[in-house]
């Protein structure tokens, strides 16, 4: 087996999931252009073990732990994207700015602080 063909289509899948990551607005779709991402790595690593002829096998051992922290990766990451959702209503990425919190005591509209209320109800 040559090792050209694996070696082009992981640029091309690494090259589609680079595309979605930087197009996608939607979160989901980015976490899945990640994944993809991933398994283009996979991909060279599984290609340049059987290429080396690596008696230990150690692409095939990468690619299992590569497996095992995308799949903790999108389990989290879908978490979260669902959490944004429930409370935002959407998982547009442009929308998520939104959620750094407002200094303590800080309006939200103009940044000037106001008095706090309860401070004042029991001086």
């Amino acid at each position: 087996m040559h090792l050209a063909y694996p070696a082009v289509l992981a640029v091309l899948l690494f090259c589609t999931g680079l595309y979605g990551v930087l197009a996608r607005r939607n979160a989901i779709l980015v976490l899945m252009s990640v994944e993809l991402m991933l398994n283009a790595v996979n991909l060279n690593l599984v290609a340049f073990d059987v290429w080396l002829r690596d008696t230990l096998h150690a692409g095939q051992a990468l690619t299992l732990f590569t497996i095992a922290i995308a799949a903790a990766e999108i389990g989290i990451g879908l978490a979260i994207v669902l959490l944004v959702y429930r409370n935002r209503g959407s998982s547009d990425i442009d929308r998520l700015r939104d959620l750094a919190e407002q200094p303590a005591g800080a309006d939200a509209a103009d940044g000037t602080p106001q008095p706090d209320t309860k401070a004042e109800a029991t001086a």
